[in-house]
């Protein structure tokens, strides 16, 4: 226990610089361009389902943080739902454990066309700090067909928010 109060009391104490974090007017110019995007493709409303493919938790909490009051994505009409059937975007989370692969073809298949799939995260993209074990079988890629990567362990909200945005972009300049 003695070991325990010399960490605590010998630890710098770190100072968090604000300087990094996305202002509200940044999140509301993104979020309105994300919006303008989602009226046009997909009349509305973007309805996403999240995969946890086996991950550590670390991308599920920064993906719970965008419906926060912060970032609160649907007022730009982003909303997460609980079946596939319901979905237009699969955002998978985690490398893909063997125990998943079954699960999230399932999930694939039940989502409807056209779909959009997307690799959150370092470990969803390669399989990150878990590539090559013999309990995975590493990025999304190598079971599903992946449209946008977002890569970071895990991505910030607004790493999210601005790829998801630049993969609108690019949609709706092909439609």
């Amino acid at each position: 226990m003695l070991s325990l109060y010399r960490k605590i009391f010998s630890t710098k104490k770190t100072v968090i610089d604000t300087k990094d974090f996305p202002t509200p007017e940044n999140v509301h110019r993104i979020g309105n361009r994300i919006h303008a995007h989602v009226k046009k493709l997909f009349h509305g409303s973007l309805a996403i389902r999240e995969v946890d493919a086996g991950s550590t938790n670390a991308c599920e909490q920064e993906l719970t943080a965008l419906t926060n009051p912060y970032y609160d994505i649907e007022r730009f009409g982003i909303h997460f739902v609980a079946s596939p059937r319901h979905a237009d975007m699969l955002m998978v989370t985690g490398p893909v454990t063997r125990n998943m692969k079954t699960a999230l073809v399932k999930t694939y298949e039940a989502t409807p066309d056209p779909k959009i799939v997307v690799a959150v995260g370092d470990d969803a993209i390669d399989g990150g700090i878990f590539k090559g074990s013999y309990a995975v079988c590493d990025g999304v890629k190598n079971v599903i067909p992946v449209d946008l990567e977002i890569p970071g362990d895990p991505p910030s909200p607004i790493t999210i928010l601005t790829h998801l945005l630049a993969y609108l972009d690019t949609r709706a300049k092909t439609q």
